[in-house]
């Protein structure tokens, strides 16, 4: 899988996307293009053998201090092997690299998966918007992180990770039969 920034040749996998998770209130194409053309923010495709199994977009203004996740999305195929998360995580970075300090999102009160994964990642509930996802009359959960202690957090897990890599390495030349390594997924995302 791999990530790279989406393109405007990208907009009908998106939008199949989009209609599929978002069915009651998908954004228009017209919407989308003009998102993915914005000099404002990032969108990104996560590919899979040359097909767009996911997107997300982030609106972080190069020097502002802070930033919002406008959207994450997922092929049904590519849920809950934590490609939302590596969209996430893709987003994330692109607003720290612009300057950002602070992170906003809304996520729907009825999609617990997602709510799981940002609080997962240090994002904390700060308000409710009653009713906001129409016409499902769903609340939206207006939720924050402090993008500096993310970072320091994910350099943290970066380090620990390839401690852990590399005693694993040096100790399996030891092992005669060694257990497989497995990582859960996230769900929705």
């Amino acid at each position: 899988m791999t990530l790279r920034t989406a393109t405007a040749s990208d907009l009908d996998a998106i939008m199949t996307i989009e209609r599929a998770a978002f069915p009651t209130d998908a954004w228009s194409e017209a919407m989308m293009a003009a998102e993915l053309a914005s000099p404002y923010g990032r969108y990104v495709v996560d590919e899979e053998a040359g097909r767009v199994i996911g997107y997300g977009g982030v609106r972080a203004v190069q020097g502002g201090t802070d930033a919002d996740i406008q959207t994450i999305a997922l092929a049904d195929s590519a849920r809950g092997r934590g490609r939302g998360r590596a969209l996430l995580s893709e987003l994330l970075r692109t607003a720290l690299d612009r300057g950002a300090r602070e992170v906003f999102l809304d996520v729907r009160a009825d999609n617990p998966v997602a709510t799981a994964l940002y609080r997962s990642e240090g994002f904390v509930e700060v308000g409710r918007r009653p009713r906001y996802y129409q016409p499902d009359d769903v609340d939206a959960i207006v939720m924050k992180l402090d993008l500096r202690s993310w970072a320091g957090r994910d350099a943290a897990a970066e380090t620990t990770g390839a401690q852990v890599a590399e005693t694993d390495a040096a100790t399996a030349a030891t092992r005669t039969t060694a257990a497989p390594r497995t990582t859960a997924g996230t769900g929705w995302c």
